[in-house]
């Protein structure tokens, strides 16, 4: 894959804000933003390849195309927020963040559905040492815990290279760099025929990319409780 210089630059302050340098956040923001101009576009392009308008998936898909556009600043610190339905400001969040936003807008609390889960079976997840029960606040915040969800209450498929392998909805986890797990959703590519594309936040807000396989893939899920 070709990578132009705004590629690479955006790669590298990728790196900074997913490692947590959240001093970063906003100029990587600021800089993505003058690439921004086309996203009006390219959403409106993807939305006419959804075909199946009645089903889940697609309305995950839709609520996934309503994200790029916000300004939102990469964060992913602890707050306290409110149980269930709680959220951080909606200008702040992490990848994973946006993923119950899209969920949400579909219908589907993950907040509540992690801590249920939780609650039943906390050693099936994976936690900090001193963390000795579930906490609303941030277990659906981290993308290891809504892996071991999808995994126990979706359908977990293998990653593959192959684009016809996934379909609008379907969430993958990537390794970014630093070693930092990383959540989006699979839409629809604003152009006939070729592989799908991705909406999810890298470190400067929810973006539609055509970069699904860019980071090394390390889970592709399906999880549709309405279809």
């Amino acid at each position: 894959m070709l990578f132009t210089p705004f590629r690479l630059l955006s790669l590298s302050l990728m790196g900074m804000a997913t490692l947590g340098w959240q001093r970063w956040s906003y100029p990587a923001m600021i800089f993505t933003q003058l690439g921004r101009s086309g996203q009006g576009e390219l959403v409106t392009a993807a939305r006419f390849h959804l075909t199946d308008g009645s089903s889940f998936a697609t309305r995950l898909a839709q609520a996934a195309l309503n994200r790029p556009g916000h300004f939102v600043r990469y964060d992913s610190s602890y707050k306290k927020i409110d149980f269930p339905m709680g959220d951080v400001p909606s200008n702040t969040g992490n990848c994973a963040d946006e993923i119950v936003r899209i969920y949400r807008d579909a219908g589907v609390d993950l907040q509540e559905c992690v801590y249920l889960d939780m609650v039943k079976t906390f050693g099936a997840y994976p936690h900090p040492k001193k963390q000795r029960q579930p906490d609303t606040n941030i277990d659906h915040r981290c993308v290891p815990n809504l892996q071991v969800f999808f995994k126990r209450h979706g359908t977990l498929l293998p990653p593959s290279q192959n684009p016809s392998d996934y379909q609008p909805g379907d969430i993958i986890t990537c390794t970014a760099p630093g070693g930092q797990p990383h959540i989006a959703m699979v839409v629809p590519s604003p152009a006939s025929g070729t592989r799908p594309w991705i909406v999810h936040n890298i470190g400067w807000g929810p973006v539609l990319e055509d970069t699904i396989f860019d980071l090394p893939i390390t889970g592709h899920y399906r999880y549709l409780p309405f279809d």
